[in-house]
């Protein structure tokens, strides 16, 4: 019997919580640059819950992927937000399905600066303006893969002129 080695746990699928706000900038890391359709985004009021189905560059993957000479990827996820008690948009046409959206950051203002763990707003930024708000009892967000990773269809990494 040999023990186990850290590299066999690196092809799990994520599954991460955020319960305050240093929690929520990992996350936020981890979707950066996540593509979805206008229809991947539900709001259920009566669960209080808002999510979204993302197409997630795997952040994680991309140092090894770029080390060993293969492609990067790409893997979906889902990306719940509970405790929601208001959702509002500017920039987004909610009925437009067919639209594209690049997930750019989240962040979350707590209504009371002292108790990070008061209600407060989360903020998810996407490209050309685009934004949406969600005012939160409590921060109660999951992010969790749900398929295995596939080739990101551009074959490339995001760029943002940092490294």
């Amino acid at each position: 019997m040999t023990d186990a080695r850290f590299e066999e746990g690196q092809e799990r699928p994520l599954r991460l919580i955020a319960r305050d706000g240093e929690d929520l900038k990992v996350i936020s890391a981890l979707v950066q640059d996540s593509i979805l359709g206008g229809g991947d985004l539900r709001h259920d009021r009566r669960k209080r819950r808002f999510s979204l189905l993302i197409n997630r560059f795997r952040w994680e993957d991309r140092d090894a992927a770029r080390t060993a000479g293969r492609a990067f990827e790409r893997v979906r996820s889902v990306l719940d937000f509970g405790d929601v008690t208001r959702v509002a948009h500017q920039g987004l046409e909610r009925r437009d399905r067919d639209t594209v959206l690049s997930l750019l950051a989240l962040a979350f203002t707590p209504a009371t600066p002292d108790d990070p763990a008061s209600p407060g707003r989360v903020v998810l930024t996407f490209a050309g303006d685009g934004a949406i708000a969600l005012d939160v009892d409590c921060l109660d967000v999951t992010l969790a893969d749900v398929t295995r990773p596939y080739i990101a269809p551009s074959r490339r990494a995001p760029e943002h002129g940092a490294d």
